[in-house]
């Protein structure tokens, strides 16, 4: 009688039977273009995470979603399955809303060092998970490995404190918290498919959703130093990060910002945390990183009811750092987390400086026109300040600060940035590099700082 039941009226019915998972049933479906069931991806992902999947698998699986791409729906099922790989969050005995931010990564793009602590003035809780540097783009725990003491990897218990007590701590992603999504990146790292917009859209939520946030801003770049260069790439990554996010409960919305130029007038770690910590304190703040970071700040405080219209969000967002309220959180973030109690006030007592220091000045006069935002990235590689592989050690002291931006006009006397090189060597060769990212001309085009916004949905 195995494999029967008996029903109500004492008839044998047959039992379904269980059906057994086979991973490569859920590759051939994609690979023929078909739409995935929810359940499918997410037994596929559990067994990517218990190893029931193999890694050729998931790169075959990566492969197929890069050529036949995935619905909306599919991209929500995608991002769930990464988040639950692992650990979610909870911040439910925190007396105020939780939210952080995600910038899909520049050059001279330093605006988490400032948002979170400014959000935390404001009564919003930040526990920003970051990453390290990729290719061009600068990484946030770089920059915070610069300050001596600074615990980038906290243990649990440490990085609860910190958000309690500063209301914000920016640490990186822990072993438990999407796990899938981080082994899942390394492969798709070295099978060329890094690019596509639905594993993008569920590698960087399924992170952003384990945080357990309330509300989430997303800064998408756009431009010559930016992943996504045209503006067509660039807003259709926001929208399927801002449709994906709400479709997985999480309230997001999108700016989509310019990166054809720095950000920053520094790009190097160091000399972002310096830059930073200038601007927190108002000794200098760029107008184009003010007017960004102010932004970004302003939605989530709309998003999280602290204001009732976009206009006052912006007052709160201004009054917290124009009143010092928000260096104030940013000094204590780094204390509770390892730093130097007196980072803020004797920053130049605990930052290294770099051996070698002087300006770089380009041939010929006239107004800046162009800048290969990217080959100024590749330039602070060059000195030092990135990886060029995995493993390499970089060196916090290097890069460039008094950057030069568009529209500037140059003469014999006007330098196109300040370097800070280890050694001659490297210091020539970054030298090159940034002269060959500057391009004169008669007049700068006017890119939009904030080319676009997508409200949640």
């Amino acid at each position: 009688m195995s494999g029967f039941l008996t029903g109500r009226e004492g008839f044998l019915t047959a039992r379904k039977p269980t059906m057994v998972f086979l991973p490569q049933e859920v590759i051939i479906k994609k690979r023929n273009g078909e739409a995935l069931p929810p359940d499918d991806i997410a037994r596929f992902i559990a067994g990517f995470a218990q190893g029931t999947v193999s890694h050729a698998q998931a790169a075959a699986f990566a492969m197929a979603v890069y050529f036949q791409d995935m619905s909306m729906d599919e991209r929500v099922a995608l991002t769930l399955a990464m988040r639950d790989s692992g650990s979610v969050l909870d911040w439910s005995d925190l007396d105020g809303p939780v939210a952080d931010k995600h910038s899909t990564g520049g050059v001279g793009d330093n605006v988490s060092l400032m948002l979170a602590p400014i959000l935390a003035a404001c009564g919003i809780y930040v526990p920003m998970i970051s990453g390290r540097g990729l290719g061009h783009t600068g990484g946030t725990l770089d920059k915070f490995d610069s300050i001596p003491g600074y615990q980038t990897q906290p243990d649990n218990a440490l990085f609860r404190t910190a958000v309690k007590q500063a209301g914000c701590a920016i640490i990186g992603q822990t072993a438990d918290l999407a796990p899938a999504d981080k082994t899942l990146y390394a492969i798709r790292d070295v099978t060329g498919t890094v690019e596509s917009i639905s594993l993008i859209t569920a590698s960087i939520l399924s992170k952003k959703l384990a945080a357990g946030l309330g509300a989430l801003i997303l800064d998408v770049k756009t431009g010559s130093g930016a992943f996504m260069p045209t503006l067509d790439q660039s807003r259709d990554l926001a929208q399927s990060l801002v449709t994906v996010a709400n479709g997985a409960g999480l309230r997001t919305s999108a700016l989509i910002t310019d990166m054809n130029e720095p950000l920053a007038s520094a790009a190097g770690n160091g000399l972002e945390i310096r830059n930073a910590v200038d601007f927190l304190t108002g000794l200098h703040q760029d107008a184009r990183l003010r007017e960004v970071t102010l932004a970004l700040c302003a939605e989530i405080v709309l998003m999280t009811n602290k204001a009732a219209t976009l206009e006052e969000a912006h007052r709160l967002v201004a009054e917290a750092l124009d009143s010092g309220r928000a260096s104030e959180h940013f000094s204590r973030m780094v204390a509770v987390l390892g730093g130097p109690a007196d980072f803020v006030a004797n920053m130049d007592r605990h930052l290294a400086p770099a051996p070698i220091v002087r300006d770089v000045f380009l041939n010929g006069h006239g107004t800046i026109a162009a800048i290969d935002t990217r080959g100024v990235g590749m330039a602070v590689v060059a000195l030092g300040g990135g990886r060029a592989t995995p493993t390499d050690t970089i060196d916090h002291r290097v890069g460039f600060d008094r950057l030069a931006g568009l529209g500037t006009v140059l003469d014999d006397k006007t330098p196109i940035a300040r370097l800070h090189a280890a050694d001659e060597t490297s210091a020539a060769d970054a030298e090159a590099r940034i002269r060959a990212a500057y391009r004169l001309g008669e007049a700068a085009p006017g890119n939009p700082l904030i080319a676009g916004r997508i409200e949640p949905i």
